[in-house]
């Protein structure tokens, strides 16, 4: 299905972006936590991370724990031919919210970042009734 191979490339380049944001803190301030990273910048190696790369971490871990949920339960709603509007649907809004998500966690917005979670959350388990309902069938 075209849809849910477009959310996992969003959800790929989100990923990425998340690496791209940690990448640009620390060349930017130059500091490092790895002395052969620092060494290659002369400089003394960190003993902490900044804050955004620490927080951008911290939303990576958080994808870690979700993300991988949703490329299989897509991939198995795509293999079990259990697609449909609502299929659909939830793919697209477990998306946005995943995107919502790493944007309220980066900029410390809450209530906003728990219900974007939440949101996803909820998409997960759509799927998995999605998935449920066409093995009865």
């Amino acid at each position: 299905m075209t849809v849910y191979a477009l959310c996992v490339l969003v959800l790929f380049i989100k990923m990425l972006a998340i690496s791209c944001y940690q990448g640009y803190f620390r060349l930017r301030h130059l500091a490092f936590i790895n002395s052969e990273d620092a060494g290659f910048f002369k400089r003394a190696a960190n003993s902490q991370e900044l804050p955004q790369v620490s927080r951008g971490a911290r939303a990576w871990a958080n994808d870690l724990e979700n993300i991988p949920l949703f490329f299989v339960l897509g991939g198995l709603c795509v293999a079990l031919e259990a697609t449909s509007v609502a299929t659909t649907w939830l793919f697209c809004t477990f998306t946005v919210a995943r995107v919502m998500h790493t944007l309220m966690y980066l900029s410390g917005r809450q209530p906003w970042r728990t219900v974007a979670y939440c949101v996803g959350v909820a998409c997960l388990c759509g799927l998995a009734g999605l998935l449920g309902l066409s093995l009865t069938e």
